[in-house]
């Protein structure tokens, strides 16, 4: 990577990071009780719980205010959550006190190589630019060990949709729309054998625009 490329790599980590800071209380009230209304998302969660198997180490990598990361310990996973936004966690260790949450970034995880037997990245690498996607998901497959499990999550399309002043705080950010196939191949790329490839409408109620994609791979084991 150029010093161009790295100055371009954390001034899209810092432009993240000072969003959700700013947002965070409206997000999480806002996202509280989503997943309550969305079956085949809490469907797709079971599944990758299922395969992972009861107590297997799990990181929601781009936890939030650690909705997700509740939902799958509930599901008998040993998971904890990792977010940018130190605004997030501290929401996230508020309503959640029996969880673990950790302030760090995906693209370099403090983690051992093989350590993991589940990732969970639910709409977290939506803001990530194109060309660092490769890296992203090089790092998802070091940490999982081989045969484990990766839930990926993000909307369907090509052109971002930027925010601008959400809920009237002075901040913005592109929301990255990735096509599936692409992102199949990405992580093919980067050792892992695709499982399942999920498309469903928008959810209007929900407030979505867009299709929405869940992709589940497995780590090679070669």
């Amino acid at each position: 990577m150029t010093a161009t490329d790295a100055d371009h790599a954390a001034d899209h980590v810092v432009a993240t990071r000072t969003f959700y800071d700013a947002v965070a209380e409206d997000y999480a009230a806002l996202f509280r009780d989503s997943l309550a209304a969305m079956p085949l998302d809490r469907a797709l969660m079971a599944g990758f719980a299922e395969l992972v198997g009861e107590g297997g180490r799990v990181a929601d990598l781009g936890c939030g205010p650690g909705r997700v990361t509740a939902h799958l310990a509930s599901l008998g996973l040993s998971v904890f959550g990792l977010d940018l936004s130190e605004s997030m966690l501290a929401i996230a260790r508020r309503e959640n006190p029996g969880l673990r949450f950790e302030q760090g970034s995906m693209r370099s995880l403090d983690l051992p190589d093989g350590g993991l037997a589940g990732v969970v990245s639910w709409y977290s690498t939506i803001h990530t630019p194109q060309d660092e996607l490769p890296a992203v998901y090089a790092e998802f497959r070091r940490v999982l060990a081989p045969g484990g499990h990766l839930l990926l999550a993000f909307q369907c399309g090509d052109e971002p949709r930027r925010h601008d002043r959400p809920w009237g705080h002075p901040v913005a950010l592109d929301f990255r729309r990735m096509r599936p196939e692409r992102i199949a191949a990405l992580l093919e790329a980067a050792g892992f054998t695709l499982v399942q490839r999920t498309v469903r409408a928008a959810d209007t109620d929900q407030g979505e625009s867009t299709p929405q994609a869940v992709l589940l791979a497995r780590a090679a084991t070669g």
